[in-house]
């Protein structure tokens, strides 16, 4: 666990220092079996991802999530950390405004291993994740997604039946 929080504060440090390449999101989770949640993340905009192709853009982000499952009198909850590379490449426009996909695969640690009726085996877990943004504003400082998000173990432990989310997501970058 300490090791995985170092890693995330050493990963949002440089963005602190770069304007223009720094930037948040917040997001509205929802999951299987009624499963709600808010994810808040950090993003630090590393630039083109040339040893693909200078479309593509490479971002880091950090996040927390705090995801409820159940009713509110009788409710589980779960605190999940994640760092995720995204690589973000513009597949068109809408009305003038710049439309992207965005994919990645980062780690994460899940608090509870068993949540939502599930069993995950273990608390690190696998962020996979794939998403549709569109930006807009002055600038195109301001962006909304939408994004499936997959936590699984990738099969290193049994059982993994994964946890698989849809959320909307509000960016702005500085």
């Amino acid at each position: 666990m300490k090791k995985l929080l170092l890693t995330l504060v050493i990963t949002l440090l440089p963005g602190f220092s770069y304007a223009g390449n720094f930037g948040y999101s917040v997001d509205y989770i929802h999951g299987e079996g009624d499963v709600d949640g808010i994810k808040l993340a950090a993003r630090y905009n590393a630039g083109a991802f040339d040893a693909i192709s200078e479309d593509i853009r490479l971002f880091w982000e950090t996040s927390v999530n705090l995801w409820e499952y159940g009713e509110h009198d009788a409710h589980d909850s779960n605190f999940v950390l994640a760092i995720s590379p995204v690589l973000v490449k513009q597949i068109g426009d809408i009305n003038q405004a710049p439309v992207f996909l965005e994919a990645g695969i980062g780690v994460s640690f899940i608090d509870d291993t068993y949540f939502a009726g599930k069993n995950v085996s273990t608390h690190y877990q696998f962020e996979d994740r794939l998403g549709l943004m569109m930006q807009f504003g002055k600038n195109n400082e301001h962006h909304v997604s939408v994004r499936y998000f997959h936590y699984s173990n990738a099969g290193l432990k049994e059982p993994n039946p994964g946890l698989d989310f849809i959320a909307l997501s509000y960016q702005q970058e500085f």
